[in-house]
């Protein structure tokens, strides 16, 4: 008896450690990955304002974030010269999976230049203040197409529940 006590106290100890890495998910008001991306924007477009509070509800952030199936701060349109991209697709594009069947893990980098499965990713540079706390190191995102400004995807923090404008670099 006394030797299944020990396992077990053993296991504990060891365990400790895996819980004080980061903190829980569903911490901080995390929602599930979205089942899409957003639709085409068809409403009048909301100028980009790097000072705009993106918090549409008490306790939401004040980023760019998904609420439910809403895509809260995409709504600049299709013309936004904030997302211009003189050549889209310069490197090719994602190939990799899109939407919530796809997780991927941040292997490095920030947000000039970040990886994962070797592929290799930039924040739009609007879009860097957005992403100040995602963990460049180990964060899980899911990528998504963007309907309106050609050359960027979307990719979303599952931990967080935000998302930013990204360009796909190649392999």
């Amino acid at each position: 008896m006394k030797t299944i006590q020990l396992a077990f106290a053993t296991l504990l100890v060891l365990a400790v450690p895996a819980f004080a890495q980061h903190p829980a998910a569903g911490a901080g008001g995390h929602q599930a990955i979205p089942k899409s991306g957003p639709k085409a924007y068809t409403g009048t477009p909301k100028p980009a304002d790097p000072k705009r509070n993106y918090s549409d509800k008490a306790g939401h952030p004040s980023v760019p974030h998904v609420d439910g199936k809403a895509w809260v701060g995409h709504d600049t349109g299709r013309d936004d010269a904030s997302y211009h991209v003189d050549h889209p697709f310069a490197h090719g594009r994602f190939t990799g999976g899109f939407g919530p069947g796809h997780v991927w893990h941040i292997g490095g980098g920030g947000p000039s230049r970040f990886w994962f499965n070797g592929w290799y990713w930039d924040v739009a540079p609007f879009d860097i203040a957005f992403c100040d706390g995602w963990l460049w190191d180990s964060d899980q995102i899911v990528i998504y197409d963007d309907p309106d400004h050609i050359g960027w995807y979307l990719a979303y923090n599952v931990r967080l529940g935000t998302y930013v404008h990204v360009e796909f670099l190649g392999t």
